[in-house]
């Protein structure tokens, strides 16, 4: 059934939306009166966070992996709510393992989600975003692309494709419109990486000393950042590859 959404308010897709940094993004873009939705492969993550963001937010359970069913999938969003602004590509997964035990499959799987399924589903909504010469797509890095970081070999060479394709993209959609922008987040503190470092207090204290600004960052600063490129103030930035670190990338 097709929804009446009023034109003035922006309609922003965000995949891997309903935890971690996705979650933070889609919170920000809700209270700024967008409205977000949300796709994931958990429908109990999914219905969390619904609760949590209200009206502004809808939920799309999917499993990005699935590429033959992309095209659909955006194809029913379109139909749905008439079009696309915003789309962030959010989701993936990591692998830490020795590079020496690491599986074709394993290798293949990373890919597979960070960095196939982002294309295709930027395919997608660019055609949509095309017809109407205005869009902006935010893809998410690391700083695993960034630094030679050991046991992350599949999601180092994942994310240093993200940044390789945000550059291709912006170079050839800014023409049509479309501003194409990458965050590369540094030591943010969710609850996974407050778990790793407070059980490795070396690690932990390393990564202050090289931080500039001496702490971690919040997924806020984050949702901070995707929220001005995606905003009317950003008339001039893309094909940027954007660190969100506390000066973590330049520290030494």
């Amino acid at each position: 059934m097709k929804k009446t959404i009023p034109i003035d308010q922006k309609i922003a897709v965000i995949t891997g939306g309903a935890s971690g940094l996705g979650l933070a993004i889609a919170k920000k873009f809700a209270a700024q009166n967008l409205l977000t939705i949300i796709i994931g492969r958990n429908p109990q993550k999914l219905k969390k966070a619904k609760a949590l963001l209200g009206a502004r937010c809808e939920t799309i359970p999917f499993d990005v992996t699935k590429l033959d069913e992309i095209p659909a999938l955006i194809k029913k969003i379109k139909t749905t709510y008439g079009r696309v602004d915003i789309l962030v590509n959010n989701a993936g997964i990591n692998l830490k393992k020795d590079m020496l035990h690491v599986t074709d499959q394993e290798f293949q799987q990373i890919l597979l989600t960070n960095v196939t399924s982002v294309f295709v589903i930027s395919r997608e909504v660019s055609k949509i975003m095309t017809s109407r010469k205005k869009g902006s797509i935010i893809n998410i890095s690391s700083m695993a692309a960034q630094y030679g970081i050991p046991k992350v070999i599949a999601y180092a060479a994942s994310k240093s494709a993200i940044e390789g394709m945000t550059r291709s993209m912006a170079v050839e959609l800014s023409p049509l419109g479309i501003m194409v922008n990458c965050i590369a987040p540094g030591f943010i503190k969710t609850k996974m990486s407050s778990t790793a470092l407070n059980n490795d207090p070396e690690r932990k204290r390393r990564v202050i000393e090289r931080t500039p600004l001496g702490k971690l960052g919040l997924p806020e600063d984050v949702a901070n950042m995707a929220y001005y490129l995606v905003s009317n103030d950003n008339s001039f930035v893309t094909g940027a590859i954007l660190p969100v670190d506390g000066g973590n990338s330049i520290g030494f």
